[in-house]
């Protein structure tokens, strides 16, 4: 037993590293294999499961191309009723070429009051995860911090087909790079009480809307 527990161990902080400074080495190589073999070879399965367990979540589910992707989000965002929306730093401008909401930057940081005053967000996001329909967001360039996509009552994310969706989570944490402030989004928002009365928006967007571009439609 202690020969299993000294192992454990062992891993964990090779994983985090020694807490001097040091950055979290790489993932044992028993880690690399079972995400290999956790990955699905077909690249639209992944796409396909993906939006499955997302509507699952009571996600919006949407698919376009990349030619269409400018009106999908005006149409999403006319369908909202939205007049405002955030923009993280590094979205693609042409993202909201085909709409006249008003676009609101995240260049002071906005205040959390100024972030719910706020119709709507967009914003891309590192990758997806098929097997649990989940969403994962880092910080990078159209991303934001995370208080983006917790704060405004309307979340719509792109999600670029094949090349961000990987099949499982350890495929996806083979992925990430861990020194990076990570948000994991399986549908919108939700909890419920002793009950099990469901209520969504509590602790994030009571509404998620997701566009897949490309893939197999």
């Amino acid at each position: 037993m202690n020969d299993a527990r000294d192992t454990v161990l062992a891993r964990i902080r090779g994983a985090l590293g020694d807490g001097a400074g040091r950055t979290p080495g790489p993932f044992p190589e028993d880690r690399r294999r079972y995400a290999a073999s956790h990955t699905s070879a077909d690249p639209g399965d992944r796409t396909a499961l993906l939006a499955e367990h997302l509507a699952d979540y009571r996600a919006h589910v949407h698919r376009t191309t990349e030619e269409e992707l400018p009106s999908a989000v005006g149409r999403l965002l006319a369908a909202h009723g939205s007049r405002t929306v955030v923009v993280p730093p590094g979205l693609p401008e042409g993202w909201l070429a085909e709409t006249d909401v008003e676009q609101v930057h995240d260049s002071g940081p906005l205040t959390a009051v100024e972030l719910d005053a706020v119709d709507s967000v967009l914003t891309g996001c590192v990758l997806a995860i098929a097997e649990t329909g989940t969403i994962v967001l880092d910080s990078g360039p159209g991303q934001g911090r995370r208080a983006l996509s917790l704060v405004p009552d309307h979340h719509v994310c792109v999600i670029r087909a094949p090349e961000q969706v990987v099949a499982s989570v350890p495929e996806a944490v083979a992925r990430l790079d861990p020194a990076r402030p990570q948000t994991w989004i399986s549908g919108p928002s939700a909890t419920s009480d002793i009950e099990l009365d469901r209520v969504e928006g509590v602790h994030g967007p009571r509404t998620l809307d997701v566009v897949i571009v490309g893939g197999a439609g």
